[in-house]
């Protein structure tokens, strides 16, 4: 349990407070922050927003909708890493997306301009980079 709240705690750490910059699709979903910091999806996830519940699959790639849009400008409000490994971010104002772990692909990761901080290895193992392991 020591692990899992260190994990908590660095991921509040590196997302918590960050406003988004911008939102972009395609093959996969990149939510940059600003600091800046990016959080990366490349498997399917979903929006819990006011106006309801939208599943995106980036994989088949897709564009933003209006309800990813409309993040840009707001904070995320929490950041936490699931006991699986999937990745839930909640944001101010309302809005909620979450990310399940995958047993054969790397569903999330964040970076820094200096690369990964953090990836959801397949499986739901989460991994840091040596300087953010603390």
């Amino acid at each position: 349990m020591q692990n899992g709240i260190r994990v908590q705690q660095a991921i509040e750490d590196v997302l918590a407070g960050r406003r988004v910059a911008s939102v972009s699709g395609g093959g996969r979903l990149d939510l940059t922050l600003d600091g800046p910091v990016t959080v990366r999806v490349a498997h399917e996830f979903r929006l819990a927003a006011p106006s309801g519940v939208e599943h995106f699959y980036p994989e088949l790639t897709f564009r933003p909708t209006g309800a990813l849009l409309r993040l840009v400008g707001r904070a995320v409000g929490a950041a936490r890493v699931t006991m699986a490994g999937g990745l839930e971010l909640a944001f101010d104002g309302g809005g909620a997306l979450s990310v399940p772990p995958h047993a054969r692909l790397a569903p999330w990761s964040v970076f820094t301009p200096g690369g990964a901080v953090c990836t959801c290895l397949p499986g739901g193992e989460v991994v840091w980079s040596a300087a953010d392991a603390g």
